[in-house]
């Protein structure tokens, strides 16, 4: 299943190709066309998975491993395919340290649960337009247990890759700050590069 959100390259051309069925959704909006494709998908255990991201076997073994042992959803480690800027390794340990060792979330290109859980925590939350991930994270844990499991996925280096270590830190404070004590996002000319043309 693909949630093809108003792409205008060759992603549905691609995931036909390919042998997926595609739904074409216009929200420009990450939490909602996620939303769009759990209600399209038929299966009681749902992936979500960023279309420049890579998911190895191991993971998929360990994410329904997990949900067998009784876990409602989880996460995975990040790491990077493609040229990675030198800056960016001690970025992403601080990163990692915080985001899946202390809050325990799962990073926004690699969320899996079930379907019930998903259901019962409301689906991403589409007030935001940005870290609709750790919305979804945090209402999991209260419907159950939440994992982060110890295998990677991979994605890509491309919203950084034309861009230096103080572009990246200014839009990321910037989203930060417009977020506020609520957390979200409420614009999604505020998201910074997750909606503008260079990504």
């Amino acid at each position: 299943m693909v949630a093809n959100d108003a792409s205008t390259d060759r992603t549905r051309a691609i995931a036909v190709e390919g042998g997926a069925r595609v739904i074409d959704v216009e929200k420009r909006q990450i939490a909602g066309t996620r939303n769009a494709g759990a209600r399209a998908a038929s299966g009681e255990r749902l992936f979500f998975v960023d279309a420049d991201t890579h998911v190895n076997a191991g993971v998929v073994k360990g994410a329904l491993a997990a949900l067998r042992s009784g876990a409602v959803g989880g996460g995975a480690h990040v790491a990077f395919h493609g040229a990675v800027p030198a800056w960016l390794p001690p970025i992403m340990a601080v990163f990692s340290a915080i985001y899946f060792g202390l809050g325990r979330w799962a990073a926004g290109c690699f969320v899996f649960c079930t379907r019930a859980a998903f259901e019962a925590a409301g689906g991403f939350d589409e007030t935001t337009f940005a870290a609709e991930e750790i919305h979804l994270s945090r209402a999991l844990k209260r419907v159950g247990r939440f994992v982060i499991l110890r295998e990677s996925v991979s994605t890509s280096v491309r919203k950084v890759e034309n861009r230096g270590f103080w572009e990246v830190m200014r839009i990321n404070y910037g989203i930060l700050r417009k977020a506020g004590l609520s957390g979200r996002i409420k614009r999604r000319e505020d998201a910074g590069f997750w909606y503008e043309d260079r990504r």
